[in-house]
């Protein structure tokens, strides 16, 4: 499986960095990936390592081809395992139709198309000319640097929520249940939480068949960080072959070595009065955001030379520049002094307006204040967790509302769903989901 898999996607790469190393002349594969080999190929390895360990207790082949190849799943995830799936399988049978779960999952289905298509593709719109002008341009100002940064992660958010709460509605239209995968994670506090709630089921996996047999916890707290940096780096190689991501991965290792010394030397030394305070919450989130949006440049970029560029102008940048309408907008409300900073942008570039921070703020809002699909809809229970018993969910009074008054019927569903096809259908060019390419 991971020969496989370092063949389809990594042997470009490495013959590109062995050139550079050993002054090779290597031939450069163009070699075609195949479409969901990296979450398939995790699938697998978790099959065959707990067949191994005798915990697997269903080998029918049928139901093995199924849980592997699964179609809503497998382009982009979750990362399912076979113990949460093969039993749902077996029951398809003889399992009756339901047209409560088809409508959820309709309705679930089309909010996270209206994700995509409604606010992650105007996002890249947004964030990505930015970055193709940080590719060869020398230097960016403060806020163009800001403005990619901030709409790439906003864009990353809707376009991987959206395809999660896609996967769950077309997997409960056949009456089968997902574990949750995206649980508002731009509302952690902290990196650890982060992860808790980003790409759940990747986090999972990573946690049971690598930080795990490499040792854990069980062998010091210096193996313990040395296995966690592991473990990130080699989750950051698994998004791509890009130096970029194996710094992204490096980056959140280190990140989360410094949560868990923070965690456990320092945060003990403060009163009790102050961790509890909302003052001392928002620093935390702050700070996490800080870290998260920093990495994500990481993330996006096309080489480290434009992510360079990007970090550049958002921490050492001496300007910014600004369109016209943005402009006057700020010559009204800041001094003279202050306005020697900003400079009209009279090149054309494309940069964000009044609109286009009015959209930043919107998806502010929504990320870090509402609640999320699966909590909006929690007494239908459409995930896996949800599904257990003594489950708990935070209420908020929109999701009191949601579950006391609203039943997300086919009609409703079908609405949204014809209105973001439309907007599909009007657009020229529409992006893919970014973790397609993984």
């Amino acid at each position: 499986n991971l020969l496989l898999l370092v063949f389809f996607k990594y042997a470009g790469f490495a013959a590109a960095n062995l050139e550079y190393l050993c002054h090779w002349h290597l031939p450069h594969p163009d070699i075609l990936l195949p479409i969901g080999i990296s979450f398939f190929t995790f699938q697998q390895i978790a099959y065959l390592s707990d067949c191994h360990a005798g915990t697997v207790r269903e080998y029918s082949f049928i139901n093995y081809g199924l849980f592997v190849t699964f179609f809503p799943h497998l382009i982009a995830g979750p990362i399912v395992h076979h113990r949460e799936m093969m039993g749902q399988y077996e029951q398809l049978a003889y399992r009756p139709f339901s047209s409560e779960k088809f409508a959820l999952g309709l309705f679930l289905f089309s909010i996270g198309l209206l994700k995509k298509t409604g606010l992650a593709d105007n996002l890249a719109a947004l964030s990505d000319p930015i970055f193709a002008l940080s590719t060869h341009a020398q230097a960016l100002d403060i806020y163009s640097a800001w403005l990619a940064a901030i709409g790439f992660s906003f864009q990353i958010y809707f376009d991987f929520s959206g395809y999660s709460d896609m996967a769950i509605g077309l997997a409960l239209l056949f009456g089968i249940h997902f574990p949750m995968n995206f649980n508002s994670p731009y509302q952690a506090a902290s990196i650890i939480n982060f992860w808790h709630r980003w790409h759940m089921t990747l986090s999972r996996w990573l946690k049971d068949y690598l930080y795990i047999p490499l040792g854990g916890n069980r062998r010091g707290p210096v193996r313990r960080y040395a296995n966690l940096l592991i473990t990130m780096l080699l989750g950051g190689l698994w998004h791509g072959a890009n130096w970029t991501f194996v710094l992204w991965g490096g980056l959140h290792g280190i990140y989360l070595l410094l949560n868990h010394t923070w965690k456990a030397t320092f945060r003990p030394l403060l009163p009790a009065a102050v961790i509890t305070t909302k003052t001392y919450k928002v620093f935390c989130w702050a700070v996490t955001m800080l870290a998260v949006v920093t990495a994500w440049v990481l993330f996006r970029a096309e080489n480290l030379s434009s992510a360079g560029v990007i970090l550049h102008g958002m921490f050492a940048g001496d300007h910014i520049v600004v369109p016209p309408n943005l402009h006057g907008w700020l010559g009204k409300i800041l001094a003279p002094q202050h306005m020697a900073w900003v400079h009209l942008d009279t090149e054309a570039h494309i940069y964000g307006g009044v609109w286009h921070l009015a959209l930043l703020a919107g998806c502010f809002f929504i990320c870090v204040f509402l609640p999320n699909s699966q909590r909006l809809l929690a007494a239908y229970k459409p995930t896996l967790e949800q599904l257990s018993e003594g489950y708990q969910v935070a209420r908020s009074r929109l999701a009191k509302f949601f579950s006391l008054g609203f039943v997300p019927g086919a009609v409703c569903g079908f609405v949204v769903l014809g209105t973001v096809i439309h907007q599909i259908l009007s657009h020229t060019e529409i992006p893919a989901f970014i973790y397609f390419k993984f």
